[in-house]
């Protein structure tokens, strides 16, 4: 089922990233004093008396600033407003009416949506005369609440619910495929992004850091097949953060953006080739057990013969030798090169760290490998392998079941992870093995 979307908007600074975490149950966007830190679409599902519909979150609306981050927060909004079946406009009700929320609501008449005006930060009973002068928006009666102190948030939520559209059907059977884009900042994220979905779904910079937020998009292949694209905030050295509360947030919600994907596209810049930051993100998305594909972005800046590929390849996987499964992409979001192989790629690792082995077949396997290659012995005492099955997928993980579990040593375990890839392939997933002591009786 789609759910319908609910889009929180209005100008800088009235407390519409507040509104958003409250409703959403956690802290998801940013919420800082400053105008202009919510700079890209957020989306969250919400709950409330069995409804359900997602909330999108949108930096401030300044009609008339030039500036390069404001005009393409205005764009993001815009976007936001042309998705959404239902909007919430925001202002600020001790500050009282301005010359921008006229503007803003011009916008929103303009599109034709349901709307509903919201009167933020009256936090007492004296202040609700402040909610007359909003009449003057022309958007029907003014709700007064209070974000921070969450009063009437129950009542917008009513007034929410009972002006939703009924849910869209998606096909069904159909389940996206969640993708994190993620890597240091300014490595052509957010272009890759935007690039795969053919629209400026997110705001795109030359400045590194644009993206704060991570930010989830669905796309639908030709084919039918549903993405769900996550775009996250770059994450830097702790050297280079600058504005430390900003950039927590932002770091936390992209490991939180590769805990919840399917596969991670790990951006590597072709110019500067895997710095250490780079390394340490691949750390993650080891550890955490994601299937990933590396993506040499940036390739057409590149001078390069008919060995640079192959040497740049070896070079990649040579320095991230704990992820050398993975499959290794050379593209240009900037010009369109090659991107329209990646998803491909990307349903061959989803498919490789999603695939189960028959426990039959897995033995047959085992024992061949322990043909080829004995296992260790250790002070007169032999490593007996007794079974193996698997036990989960995504990724996918395997239980030996042998007769002292100090007798397996780590080479012989990355032995036997090669002969298993080399049997199943696991192409862009980790392997993951649990050695389990059991006697042979048992």
């Amino acid at each position: 089922m789609a759910k319908p979307i609910v889009a929180v908007v209005g100008r800088p600074n009235v407390g519409k990233s507040t509104f958003f975490n409250k409703l959403a149950g956690r802290r998801i966007s940013i919420v800082e004093d400053t105008p202009g830190v919510t700079r890209d679409r957020i989306y969250a599902d919400v709950e409330w008396q069995n409804h359900s519909f997602t909330l999108i979150d949108t930096g401030g609306i300044d009609v008339h600033s030039e500036d390069v981050f404001l005009t393409q927060m205005r764009h993001q909004a815009q976007i936001a407003i042309e998705t959404a079946d239902l909007i919430c406009m925001f202002c600020d009700g001790r500050q009282g009416l301005t010359d921008d929320d006229r503007e803003v609501a011009t916008i929103l008449r303009k599109s034709k949506k349901p709307v509903i005006l919201c009167v933020n930060k009256i936090d007492d009973i004296n202040l609700n005369d402040n909610i007359y002068e909003f009449y003057e928006l022309g958007l029907g009666d003014p709700m007064p609440v209070s974000s921070t102190n969450m009063m009437g948030l129950g009542d917008v939520l009513e007034e929410i619910c009972s002006r939703l559209p009924a849910e869209k059907l998606h096909e069904e059977g159909t389940h996206p495929v969640h993708i994190a884009v993620v890597g240091r900042p300014n490595v052509g994220k957010s272009s890759l992004v935007n690039r795969l979905l053919g629209q400026e779904r997110t705001m795109v910079s030359d400045i590194a850091g644009t993206t704060r937020d991570a930010i989830d998009t669905l796309l639908r292949a030709p084919d039918g097949t549903e993405y769900n694209i996550i775009d996250t905030a770059g994450i830097r050295r702790k050297s280079a953060i600058e504005d430390a509360s900003l950039e927590r947030y932002s770091v936390l919600r992209s490991i939180a953006a590769i805990q919840r994907c399917d596969v991670a596209l790990l951006l590597i810049d072709a110019q500067d080739g895997v710095t250490e930051q780079d390394t340490k993100i691949a750390g993650i998305i080891h550890d955490e057990g994601k299937a990933v594909v590396v993506i040499v972005n940036k390739w057409d800046a590149v001078e390069k013969d008919t060995n640079t590929m192959e040497k740049v390849r070896k070079d990649v996987l040579a320095s991230l030798k704990f992820m050398d499964y993975a499959p290794v992409l050379f593209l240009s979001a900037k010009t369109g090169q090659r991107v329209n192989t990646l998803l491909s790629v990307v349903d061959q690792v989803y498919a490789q760290t999603n695939k189960r082995i028959p426990t039959g077949i897995l033995n047959d396997i085992l024992r061949d490998a322990m043909a080829d290659l004995q296992p260790p012995a250790v002070n007169g005492r032999r490593l007996k392998i007794y079974y193996v099955t698997e036990q989960s997928a995504a990724p996918p993980t395997f239980i030996f079941f042998v007769n002292d579990e100090k007798l397996m040593h780590f080479s012989y375990e990355r032995y036997l992870e090669n002969y298993f890839r080399k049997s199943f392939d696991f192409t862009g997933t980790p392997v993951r093995f649990i050695i389990r002591e059991r006697k042979r009786e048992e």
